[in-house]
């Protein structure tokens, strides 16, 4: 069964450029966290502080807080994009990525080369590869444009075959940064339906959000990140309830 334990886990970005307040500030506002030097000198903003949290097979987690709470860093630390400084992650299960999911794309070559290119990031074998290729050809939609320079696709077409080929496999855990965008509107209803299917079949899903309605569709309990560091875990209905009385906001609907 899929799990994920982080124990003290810190992650610190440096800025080797930010010398006046103003740019200090402006990086700050976009990362989160506490800006500080370390010990070399160089200035740091510090994007998680000391994070222990556990989810097991069956959560549905949403993660809610400001823009620079770190809810974007953490993710990226669970779909082992990004790694800790320091502390300890483990992950117990395969894991799928919306957060980027044009990461190890070529534009320079053809739809079905990036496929492959894909596939191996994710990886598969070429085996698993060459019997998902046809599906995703399919679900994608773009006809011949498949052997053609991923360059010469509208931004819709590239999102679409980002998306198929990233949710081409179920994974165990599913990691999300809101509901992606995924090229046309015309597409998205497709889109939507196979990210519902993926949650459905996912043992663990994990989404940042400031979505109200996404949270109580989709999840079963909230983490609320402030300033790097878990401010509150548990039930959706009363994190949702805490966050609302002490922020004076309200969650979109």
């Amino acid at each position: 069964m899929a799990h994920i334990h982080l124990k003290n886990i810190s992650l610190a970005y440096p800025v080797y450029s930010a010398e006046n307040s103003s740019l200090r500030a402006t990086i700050g506002s976009k990362l989160g966290g506490k800006i500080e030097r370390n010990q070399t000198g160089t200035q740091v903003i510090t994007a998680l502080s000391n994070v222990s949290i556990s989810f097991n097979s069956g959560d549905r987690i949403g993660i809610i807080g400001h823009n620079g709470a770190g809810k974007s860093t953490l993710l990226k630390v669970l779909a082992q994009i990004y790694y800790p400084q320091q502390g300890e992650v483990v992950i117990d299960g395969d894991v799928s990525c919306l957060v980027d999911i044009t990461l190890g794309m070529d534009a320079e070559v053809s739809g079905l080369e990036n496929i492959r290119l894909r596939g191996i990031f994710l990886g598969l074998t070429k085996k698993e590869i060459d019997g998902l290729i046809p599906s995703i050809v399919e679900f994608s939609e773009l006809g011949d444009f498949i052997h053609m320079p991923v360059r010469t696709y509208s931004s819709g077409m590239y999102m679409r075959l980002a998306f198929a080929i990233t949710t081409a496999i179920y994974p165990q855990i599913l990691v999300m940064d809101e509901m992606i965008g995924a090229g046309d509107a015309a597409f998205l209803d497709k889109a939507i339906a196979r990210v519902e299917d993926m949650i459905g079949q996912t043992e663990i899903m994990v989404v940042a959000t400031h979505s109200n309605f996404i949270i109580r569709k989709f999840c079963n309990k909230v983490l609320w990140m402030e300033k790097g560091s878990v401010k509150r875990f548990g039930d959706v209905a009363q994190i949702i309830k805490e966050y609302e009385l002490e922020t004076g906001e309200t969650l979109k609907t």
